[in-house]
């Protein structure tokens, strides 16, 4: 994400190499490359070659949502199998899912997160325009 967000504050044709990125973010540099390399096969960043090379956002800050970059490096965003939008899959120890209190809970979990991951965008943290944002946990 901190990759993401630094690529989303320079100007769109700017590239930032990976060693830019690596050192500015304190990212090992192999990492960096795994995870620009998946973000690029999915279409959220692009590379160049040559001296001006490096990799720049492919879409707009405004259209990339946290839970859409997390869905793709991270996989589901539920914590439980049974509430995945993109993964669902029965819990192996559940009887019935319409009366599993713990799914219940979990289920109230995965929508908040849900909501405030699908609603902030990279340009929105840029902006700290989302009052969610000032919260502090605990």
């Amino acid at each position: 994400m901190r990759a993401l967000v630094m690529l989303a504050k320079v100007a769109p044709s700017q590239s930032l190499s990976i060693t830019e990125i690596s050192v500015e973010q304190k990212i090992p540099k192999k990492f960096l490359e795994q995870i620009l390399l998946e973000l690029k096969r999915h279409g959220l960043v692009e590379s160049r070659r040559g001296k001006e090379g490096g990799y720049l956002m492919r879409r707009a800050p405004s259209e990339v949502t946290y839970g859409e970059v997390l869905r793709l490096v991270d996989g589901p965003l539920a914590l439980l199998p049974c509430l995945s939008k993109i993964a669902y899959k029965k819990c192996e120890d559940c009887g019935d899912e319409a009366s599993c209190e713990v799914r219940r809970v979990f289920a109230e979990v995965a929508l908040a997160t849900r909501a405030v991951l699908d609603r902030a965008t990279l340009q929105s943290s840029i902006e700290n325009n989302n009052p969610d944002f000032g919260v502090h946990l605990e």
